[in-house]
């Protein structure tokens, strides 16, 4: 046998071992995108300003939705179940959606289709949603009876969840594209979408506040439409063009390059050449078989973010409905009372938004100066007195002497503008932390950061399930009102809070402590 025949024989007895030896594999991480130049950060800035379209629709969603709801003939009982797609469209369409635009190969980039065609479905739900009133009276329904525009309001709203859940993992990953491994920019493009979150929820919480848009648009008032109606559908018309605007902008700042087909997968040498298969199949399996891999203080994590998440559900599904029903003392569909409080309680989420703005700046230094555990822990126990706070308050409205066309008291009305501003706060800290604590933890694990998200992701939306599904039901078991879902609320994030500060670290490099 020659010298080059033996050298072959060898190598291939090297590669045979290799392969026998090798781990289990793992789904692969897409390959990263093209080399590219340092993108300016102006241009990240502009990427970044989709953030406040979808924001702004998020907002009108939040402030203004459960009311109207309950204005088409839903039960208060029922009415947290339409939020249900929410977290199943979280649990189910951003994984798979990040999945696929890691993989895409399209001429236009990997994440500007999915992008554009989540923010035309955004703009085709709440096109349905303002006109369900108008659908259902085109099908049949009377002004007694609507259960078409329930139907055609439910598809819409749905509709709105998945196109929502659609377009937010995309545009966090298209700024992670261009900014690559430079830390620095990363955390500069991230500030620049938190900055536009907050800006579009002033915008939209500030157009949810003001009821005059019918006068605005005129043409939106119709037969089956009322004012509140009007307002509504005129406030989606607004937040379709800046949706437009801000994606146009967005898209056309971005100029992805695109992924070829042959470059879809980061190859090793001694990679079997038969597993792109189970790369496709693998994300979903793999998120849910993560768990195995997870250390305490990661169950830690997840466990303290299920808690502030059942605490935060209540107030987002209820916010405003709780201002117009238990401070305003109105009922949905009846006299004025119920619309002036959902559009001050829309006010009061603008104020909330403008803290959140505030104290995204200064997140970093917090937790450079007390430590992320602490920050969280404390964040968390202010948001239980604050749903205490609001059940003290919703009492003594209660035992206050006024009429129904009268307005509470104005110690009533500030002291609720109050707490749904200081909750801006520990908002912030829900919006940031969480993730950055799970994502250094789960990276030295090897585990990849998509799966993080996806693990934690889990962590939120399961216990939104338990709250749309339990949280009607309970308060009609209790008269009807909000006070039982705040007071579950404040429970849950009280006990987070305490679980974040005795069992998270404090400062850099600190342990966490033992749980007793």
């Amino acid at each position: 046998m020659t010298r080059p025949e033996i050298e072959v024989e060898a190598e291939a007895e090297v590669q045979a071992k290799r392969a026998r030896v090798r781990p289990p594999t793992r789904a692969r991480a897409p390959a990263p995108a093209p080399a590219r130049s340092k993108v300016p950060l102006k241009r990240l800035f502009r990427v970044a300003s989709v953030a406040g379209g979808i924001q702004f629709g998020w907002a009108l969603q939040l402030s203004l939705l459960t009311p109207y709801v309950q204005e088409l003939g839903i039960p208060h009982a029922w009415a947290s179940l339409v939020w249900l797609c929410g977290p199943l469209s979280g649990l189910l369409v951003q994984p798979l959606v990040g999945h696929m635009s890691d993989r895409c190969t399209s001429r236009f980039g990997r994440r500007r289709p999915f992008i554009l065609v989540g923010a035309t479905s955004i703009v085709v739900a709440v096109l349905i949603i303002g006109h369900a009133t108008d659908i259902g009276r085109i099908l049949g329904d009377t002004a007694e009876s609507k259960p078409r525009a329930i139907v055609a309001f439910v598809l819409g709203f749905w509709l709105l969840d998945v196109a929502n859940n659609m377009t937010q993992g995309p545009c966090r990953a298209l700024l992670a594209d261009l900014t690559g491994k430079d830390q620095r920019r990363t955390r500069i493009a991230n500030a620049y979408f938190s900055l536009f979150m907050a800006v579009g929820n002033i915008l939209g919480f500030a157009t949810g506040s003001y009821g005059g848009w019918f006068s605005v648009f005129p043409f939106t008032v119709t037969s089956s439409c009322s004012v509140n109606c009007a307002n509504l559908k005129s406030a989606f018309f607004i937040a379709i063009a800046f949706i437009a605007f801000t994606t146009y902008v967005s898209i056309s700042a971005a100029q992805e390059l695109p992924l070829s087909s042959s470059n879809r997968f980061a190859h090793s040498a001694d990679e079997r050449p038969n597993e792109s298969h189970h790369d496709q199949e693998a994300f979903l399996w793999e998120m849910f078989g993560t768990f195995r891999y997870l250390t305490g203080p990661i169950w830690i994590i997840l466990i303290v973010t299920a808690l502030t998440w059942i605490g935060w559900f209540p107030f987002l599904l209820f916010d405003t409905d709780w201002m117009g029903r238990e401070i305003y003392r109105g009922k949905p569909g009846e006299g004025n009372n119920y619309h002036i409080g959902v559009t001050m309680g829309s006010f009061g989420l603008m104020l909330n938004s403008v803290v959140l703005g505030l104290t995204s700046v200064v997140m970093e230094k917090l937790c450079k100066k007390w430590g992320a555990g602490l920050v969280w822990g404390i964040s968390n126990i202010l948001m239980s007195l604050c749903f205490v706070t609001m059940l003290i308050i919703s009492l003594l409205a209660a035992n206050m002497e006024f009429t129904r066309d009268d307005f509470p008291p104005d110690g009533i009305i500030i002291a609720a503008l109050v707490v749904f501003t200081v909750l801006g706060a520990p908002l912030a800290v829900t919006y940031s932390v969480p993730y950055a604590m799970i994502a250094t933890r789960i990276e030295s694990l090897g585990l990849g950061q998509g799966l993080s998200m996806g693990v934690l992701n889990l962590a939120i939306v399961i216990p939104q399930v338990v709250v749309s599904l339990g949280s009607g039901p309970l308060d009609q078991l209790f008269g009807g009102g909000n006070s039982p879902s705040f007071a579950v609320a404040a429970v849950a994030a009280f006990s987070s809070g305490l679980i974040a500060i005795l069992a998270l670290p404090r400062s850099r490099g600190q342990k966490p402590r033992p749980m007793v």
